[in-house]
């Protein structure tokens, strides 16, 4: 039933609850939250601390050059003086161009009256003016450390970000005018769901990116259906009932990231990474990984090997009596996979016969922004938070990521939900987004010092995992490694370099869009495109010079190249056909684990 004084339906419920319940309500929060701090480390992502220092160090080098200063707020005024008079003559009646304008992508400044009216096309040209200015100046640093300007000018992108008009409602024609239609009732919507994410984040704010009972994990999410075939502290096993007669004789695995769960590959049907894989022909397992808490503490990145993918492949021979399996591995669930792979080529262990990559490093020289977060300072802040607990807790994990898109990922929803007051819509992929995990304090230290901050593991014998130097040139396995060109988490260059690190024989695909819509790519969307190219020089920019594009989804593609490496067709097997008794359906109970952090 659609509310009478909320036409759009966001929220009717709301209508319940007065401004003098919402303050009395929030008085209350407030008093838990005081509460909760006074036993609280103090931790959170980003430091106050260290961005203060940042700054600081910023000001020192902006003073020690005194005359590039005054030249730049020099060109500031002279903007200023521009905008005045193009302000002016507007408001007499000229037609004028703007002195600044809003990138295409931009948009936070699509509504009309931004460009119409002159008063707020008059704010929206200051804040841009200002804030490039301050971006500008930061970046022209060059007497800065490289490392540190690139930190600098990203937390200078999040304070200018922050402070644009329309994230207030005074400055922000769309919701002045909400406010006075509704005689204000989008605000006190707005407040409820401000207060909804404070209690919900127990007094850490977690922005709603979408509604939390929006999608049912087993109901309406990783519906496709297969058994749970095996589990361990640290994962388990689902393998996929067939949807045609005969299969691959080589089953696949794929070994998902645990920063997130693995049904970002198993949305829903029309966009499952895993029902098409399903449909052509493969047999597949997928790794759940639990979501660890303080007793898995001690779990270290050689465990999640031994545990996941070694432990993987046993109980894959054990269901299907095959020996031998092509392997998939998603963003660090990849790195664990070349890692492993690295170990097996030690050992003389050939059981997997092909290897691709989704979005994967391997090299982390250049990390992309995530390595604003990972130094010395920062890994020793989170040591010290992850000892007393045993894990980072989720929320901080996700705040990271949704920082490296603030403006998609956290301001419209601040307008959306909090201005507006609307409920944001379902979407699938925000629902899985916000489903966070925690990580074990062992295994992350170690993957952040030794990976990140170290670049371990493309020097060959630095990494020691599992009792063997690890060492990526003896990956001979046939490898397709695909990247996405918009990827703000492993950047498509960095990721490019893994074709000078494996051996065997590489096919590289980049594919367009971001780190998830660029894989989730299904054909019935026929969206973004992707590039290929025979030959693998140094350079990625001259690979992607030299690299033929092609429409829709890489999909396809990838159906081809694992195809010749399936073994021949054999009969289809299902769930339970082996030696292994099916412990629950999928997707079990592992991915349904909430982080209350």
């Amino acid at each position: 039933m659609v509310d009478k004084a909320d036409p759009a339906g966001n929220g009717g419920d709301h209508d319940h609850e007065s401004w003098a319940d919402l303050i009395e309500r929030s008085q209350r929060l407030t008093a838990q939250i005081r509460e909760r701090q006074a036993t609280e480390d103090g931790f959170s992502v980003p430091d106050p601390g260290i961005i203060g220092r940042l700054m600081a160090e910023v000001n020192s080098h902006l003073a020690a050059d005194p005359a590039r200063l005054q030249e730049a707020q020099a060109r500031l005024q002279a903007d200023y003086a521009r905008l005045a008079d193009m302000m002016s003559r507007r408001l007499k009646g000229e037609a004028v161009e703007p002195v600044a304008e809003p990138a295409p992508d931009d948009r936070r400044f699509k509504d009309p009256a931004w460009s119409e009216n002159p008063v707020f096309d008059g704010i929206k040209q200051f804040y841009l003016l200002t804030s490039r200015w301050l971006v500008g100046l930061v970046d022209g640093l060059d007497n800065l450390n490289p490392k540190t300007r690139h930190k600098a000018a990203f937390y200078t992108r999040q304070f200018v970000n922050a402070m644009a008009p329309t994230n207030f409602w005074t400055t922000n024609p769309k919701v002045l005018r909400a406010t006075v239609e509704s005689g204000g009732e989008n605000l006190r919507r707005g407040f409820h769901n401000f207060l909804d994410d404070l209690e919900r984040g127990h007094g850490h704010l977690r922005i709603s990116l979408t509604r939390p009972d929006a999608f049912r994990l087993g109901e309406s999410l990783a519906i496709t259906p297969g058994k749970v075939v095996f589990e361990n502290d640290l994962m388990q096993l689902i393998q996929y009932a067939p949807t045609t007669p005969t299969v691959h004789r080589r089953p696949l695995l794929i070994v998902p990231p645990w920063i997130n769960k693995f049904y970002v590959l198993d949305l829903q049907p029309r966009n499952s990474f895993i029902r098409w894989a399903v449909d052509q022909g493969h047999t597949v397992f997928v790794v759940s990984w639990v979501n660890p808490n303080k007793a898995l503490a001690h779990k270290r990145f050689d465990d999640y090997m031994a545990e996941g993918p070694l432990t993987a492949l046993d109980a894959i021979e054990k269901a299907t009596s095959e020996s031998s399996v092509n392997a998939i591995g998603y963003c660090i669930g990849g790195t664990l996979l070349a890692c492993t792979l690295a170990h097996m080529a030690a050992v003389g262990d050939t059981r997997v016969a092909s290897a691709t990559f989704f979005t994967t490093l391997v090299d982390f020289a250049e990390p992309g922004e995530l390595g604003v977060f990972i130094d010395e300072d920062e890994i020793a802040l989170l040591e010290t938070h992850m000892q007393e607990r045993g894990f980072l807790e989720g929320a901080h994990m996700a705040q990271v990521f949704n920082m490296l898109r603030e403006n998609d990922l956290i301001w419209s929803y601040v307008v959306n939900n909090y201005l507006m007051g609307h409920e944001p819509p379902p979407f699938d992929i925000l629902y899985w987004n916000a489903d966070s995990t925690r990580m074990p304090a062992m295994m992350h230290s170690v993957y952040l010092r030794q990976m990140y901050l170290e670049n371990r593991l493309v020097r060959p014998g630095a990494a020691h995992l599992a009792g063997t130097d690890i060492d990526l040139r003896r990956i001979t396995v046939p490898t397709y490694i695909l990247a996405t060109r918009d990827d703000h988490i492993a950047p498509w260059r960095s990721t490019y370099a893994a074709v000078r690190h494996y051996g065997g024989r590489k096919t590289f695909v980049l594919a367009g869009s971001g780190h998830i819509a660029g894989v989730i790519n299904p054909l019935v969307a026929n969206k973004y495109g992707y590039w290929t190219a025979a030959r693998h020089p140094k350079d990625p920019d001259a690979w992607l010079d030299g690299a033929h594009h092609h429409d829709g989804s890489w999909w396809p593609h990838w159906a081809g190249w694992s195809g010749k490496r399936g073994g021949g067709r054999v009969p289809a097997r299902s769930p339970g056909d082996g030696a292994l008794t099916p412990i629950e359906d999928a997707p079990g109970r592992y991915v349904k684990m909430k982080a209350d952090g």
